[in-house]
């Protein structure tokens, strides 16, 4: 895997990532969740081998080699992906997201229809304040605490997480905690180190996903898989159903015993699957 730095048209690095080859029959862009590095998910590296793709991805502005962006929406995703594509080359491509990843996918699917082949969201959001939904219902307490004070603002935000952002509390299942010192103990690798530099590029993604997202999901026309763990506390998967019912002819699969985390398990099975719509 190759890690580097582009610098993008408005003058800012975006630190990125390529498993290659550059032969590839499709490259997936992956999408990391909150807080996280921008590195490609080893565990699934293994079946993406096996299905000839190539993984491409980045930090988001504000973590690990990527200049901070303050401000930055979730559609902004779709520029820093489409610059980064056609730097190395990549006419079209599909897009694969995890947690807060996931609408950074969807952004993709929605503002480059004629590049992004298909999309996929694990466990992630739906937009802030979407009609029909309890956008909270479902949330881990602290994790409430933590969303109302970005939808509030920036200072709030800032407030929040100096004061209690070393008491959030995900309140991973039985299943996700194994998964997290089984195979996808990997996620240690991302989240300690897009920590260190402090939290702020955490708070950009926070009040990224509480303001106007800057696309509507029912835009997408690209082909679009939605998965998600009903065990979920840290983003509900009532977010996927309600995605589910807006994005046309989106597929929606539920693992019913499956938390945040473990729902990763079935990650394999859902790149397949995007392999599949992507090659249709």
């Amino acid at each position: 895997m190759t890690e580097t730095a582009l610098t993008l048209p408005d003058g800012r690095t975006l630190r990125y990532y390529d498993t290659g080859p550059v032969d590839a029959p499709l490259t997936v862009v992956w999408h990391h969740g909150t807080p996280n590095l921008g590195t490609p998910p080893e565990p699934l590296l293994p079946a993406a081998a096996r299905l000839g793709i190539r993984f491409v991805s980045y930090d988001r502005p504000g973590y690990g080699g990527s200049t901070p962006r303050p401000g930055r929406d979730v559609a902004s995703a779709a520029a820093d992906t489409a610059a980064l594509a056609t730097a190395l080359g990549i006419d079209r491509f599909a897009a694969l997201g995890h947690s807060g990843g996931g609408p950074h996918a969807l952004a993709c699917a929605a503002l480059l229809p004629d590049r992004v082949l298909a999309a996929a969201s694990i466990a992630g959001l739906a937009p802030y304040g979407a009609d029909g939904l309890d956008w909270y219902a479902g949330m881990t307490a602290s994790g409430v605490a933590s969303l109302q004070a970005a939808a509030a603002g920036r200072t709030a935000k800032e407030h929040h997480q100096q004061a209690h952002g070393a008491d959030y509390d995900p309140e991973f299942t039985p299943a996700d905690l194994a998964a997290l010192h089984g195979p996808w103990s990997w996620l240690d690798t991302v989240v300690g180190p897009a920590l260190a530099a402090g939290p702020a590029a955490l708070i950009d993604d926070d009040l990224a996903y509480t303001a106007p997202w800057g696309f509507t999901p029912d835009r997408i026309r690209t082909p679009v898989l939605l998965l998600h763990g009903d065990r979920d506390r840290i983003v509900p998967s009532s977010h996927s159903r309600w995605l589910a019912d807006r994005i046309p002819g989106a597929e929606l699969w539920t693992r019913p015993d499956d938390g945040h985390i473990s729902v990763l398990t079935s990650t394999e099975d859902a790149l397949t699957r995007l392999h599949d719509l992507a090659d249709r």
